[in-house]
């Protein structure tokens, strides 16, 4: 029998069932069924794999997923720094370091904003 481990889970291959993209219009009650009671599916396009959806539970929290997940809400810019610490379950000084790990710069400062600050400092100090 094959055994696939992935972030600390280990499948049976008889466990990962196959669902294309098309199936997934059809078939999304089962696949999410599916992950309720554990088991892992691959979803194929054209017959070549496109992902994997694994069963989201507290082991898989523990390997990381949700800090991963946190960093890249993060650095779409879909939560702000405070929230997705709060979504990785960590300090903000923690997800800063997560987010370094990971490459993803935790200040964006974009040319007017630099810009902006300049003018405040030229400001300041001219009045000083």
């Amino acid at each position: 029998m094959i055994y696939a481990i992935i972030c600390g889970h280990t499948f049976e291959k008889a466990e990962m069932e196959t669902y294309t993209v098309r199936d997934l219009r059809d078939r999304t009650g089962e696949l999410i069924q599916g992950a309720e009671a554990g088991r892992m599916a691959l979803v194929t396009k054209h017959g070549r794999p496109v992902f994997v959806a694994l069963p989201f539970d507290q082991k898989l929290l523990e390997q990381g997923v949700q800090v991963s997940l946190a960093v890249k809400l993060f650095d779409e810019g879909a939560l702000t720094q405070g929230q997705a610490a709060k979504v990785a379950g960590l300090p903000l000084a923690e997800f800063f370091e997560a987010c370094s790990a990971r490459q993803v710069p935790v200040i964006r400062y974009g040319i007017e904003d630099i810009r902006k600050e300049l003018d405040q400092f030229d400001e300041l100090h001219r009045r000083g």
